[in-house]
This record gives structure tokens, C-alpha cells and sequence, in this order.
């Protein structure tokens, strides 16, 4: 049976992006593969502290970060998963912070610098990212969201195998808009935007892991 691993990198476990996490695991479990959770919020640790175990020659890392902390056994578990999907809400363009150094951890003991190669693993991985933002999909086309955010899915190809990309726009923050300083937004329409689009979206998170679980098998075949 494959393994699907879901990465929630936002510091909120019921909101946005863990929705369409688990709408996205459960595509994954009807595809037939084993799934699990895992809230990065969870754990204290660092990203990449450039020791350069996993590049020394005759190294025995194996594609696995050296430094061990609390984060090393959810990179064990990555590295035994032939689907991951990592979701974050977007902050100032760029994922949290928590999936930056967790992707540095996972990405970079898999890369190596000999010509010619590419990634140490002996089998790919089918990898997703999903963002979740308050931006409308008409301003996130306008300041490059999609090559900005793009380029975490580049990295995740490059090192992994296979990656894509969702992204779900305008969505809802607050539970009751009046309690923040938010006169920017229209909460009616914000809830209209989350009646009527963010069913959608989950139901794109569905069809995205249910077909990464396809992808694996395809691109290891």
C-alpha cells in the first residue's frame, strides 16, 4: 500500500488549510493509500543549520537531514512516503516559515552537487503544495503569485520527482469580522466567497490527492 503524507504548516489546525488537507487526504485514502497528518506547529526545531553531513563523500544520510531534532521523525516518515502534500497559508507571498525550514530539511540532503545528477532517491515522489490566502485570484495573478509561489513546487520537483500546485483564494479568516481591523474586506462577501468557492476548493483538494496517489505509481512504474 502507498503512504500519503499531509503536511498542515499553518499554526491554525481547523481552519483554511487544514480543510483542505484532509479534503486532500481523504482523495488519498480513496485512491487507496495509507494516510497521515502531521501539524508542524507541533514541534520546536530549526531549518537547514548548512552542516553539509548529507553532502560529504561517503556520507551515509541517504537522502535524510543529519541533524536530528524533534522535526526527524516526520523527515523519516517523508522519506518513506510516496505522496506528500504540504499546505500553508500565504504570508507576505511565501509559505510559513514552519514549511520554509521544514522544505529546506526535506529538499536538500536529496539534492546532490555531481554533474549530471539530480536527487539521491532510488524512487520518486509525487508532491503537492497547497496555499491557502485572503488574496482574490484576480490580485494574486496580478503580483505573481503564481511564479512566486511556483517556485516551492519547482524545488519539490527537482529534488523529489513530480510536484503540483493548489491554491485556494479569498478565503474567510475571522470567525466574526467586527472583532479586528479589517475594513478592507466585506464580510458578506467574504462569506459568500467561502459559501460558494470553498466547496469547490475541497472538492479540488479531493481530486489532487486522489490523483497524486495515480501519479506515484505512474512515476516509479
Amino acid at each position: 500500500m502507498l503512504k500519503a503524507l499531509f503536511v498542515n504548516g499553518s499554526p491554525r489546525k481547523k481552519w483554511n488549510t487544514q480543510k483542505m488537507l484532509e479534503s486532500a487526504m481523504k482523495g488519498a485514502a480513496e485512491a487507496g493509500a495509507e494516510t497521515e497528518m502531521v501539524h508542524l506547529y507541533d514541534f520546536a526545531f530549526k531549518g537547514c543549520i548548512s552542516c553539509f553531513a548529507c553532502k560529504l563523500k561517503g556520507g551515509k544520510t541517504n537522502g535524510l537531514c543529519a541533524f536530528r531534532d524533534p522535526l526527524t521523525p516526520t523527515l523519516e516518515k517523508a522519506r518513506e512516503a510516496d505522496v506528500i502534500v504540504i499546505g500553508s497559508p500565504v504570508y507576505f507571498s511565501y509559505p510559513t516559515g514552519a514549511v520554509r525550514s521544514f522544505m529546506e530539511r526535506l529538499m536538500f540532503p536529496t539534492m546532490t552537487y555531481n554533474a549530471g545528477e539530480r536527487s539521491v532517491l532510488t524512487k520518486k515522489i509525487a508532491t503537492a503544495m497547497i496555499f491557502t490566502m485572503n488574496c482574490p485570484e484576480e490580485m494574486a495573478g496580478r503580483i505573481n503569485y503564481p511564479t512566486i509561489l511556483g517556485t516551492n513546487a519547482w524545488g519539490l520537483e527537482m529534488c523529489l520527482g513530480y510536484s503540483e500546485t493548489l491554491c485556494a483564494c479569498d478565503t474567510y479568516q475571522f470567525t466574526d469580522y467586527s472583532r479586528y481591523e479589517a475594513s478592507a474586506f466585506n464580510e458578506a462577501d467574504k462569506a459568500r466567497h467561502r459559501d460558494e468557492q470553498f466547496p469547490k476548493d475541497l472538492e479540488n483538494a479531493f481530486e489532487l490527492g486522489k490523483r497524486l496517489v495515480g501519479k506515484a505509481g505512474e512515476i516509479n512504474a
